[in-house]
């Protein structure tokens, strides 16, 4: 099945195996989907990621992280930028979700990075999604 918005795919993915308590969930292998699986590993809301060959483009089998008593670490993963409209933001307009407990996942000309990393970079780019 030929997919449009590989982002989409995969947040949802991510969505639907957090809910379903799943330890792993494997996406779609694209530059972006490796740089948002990064941003979401380094910002501690999931444990890692591989990327799996498969001889065609591959796949990114992200492992879930949990709360000590079960309970979900990602509660909404929300795509802002969709192909039909485009969301572009600078440094001063990046929003911060749950008054900063949560981050947004910016595409910039520096690569794909949190929202607070491209402030202390002073960039802005396309907001992709926010993750609370």
């Amino acid at each position: 099945m030929a997919v449009n918005d590989p982002i989409a795919d995969m947040l949802t993915r991510i969505r639907n195996a957090s809910r379903n308590r799943s330890k792993t969930v494997s996406c779609l292998n694209t530059k972006v989907c490796r740089g948002i699986a990064q941003v979401l590993k380094d910002e501690g809301y999931i444990n890692g990621f591989d990327v799996v060959e498969d001889g065609r483009s591959g796949q990114i089998k992200v492992q879930l992280k949990y709360g000590p008593r079960g309970e979900q670490i990602l509660h909404a993963l929300e795509r802002e930028s969709k192909p039909g409209r485009r969301v572009y933001r600078g440094v001063e307009g990046l929003p911060r979700p749950l008054q900063g407990l949560g981050i947004c996942v910016i595409s910039t000309s520096r690569g794909v990075m949190s929202d607070r990393k491209a402030r202390v970079e002073r960039v802005g780019g396309e907001l992709l999604c926010t993750v609370s």
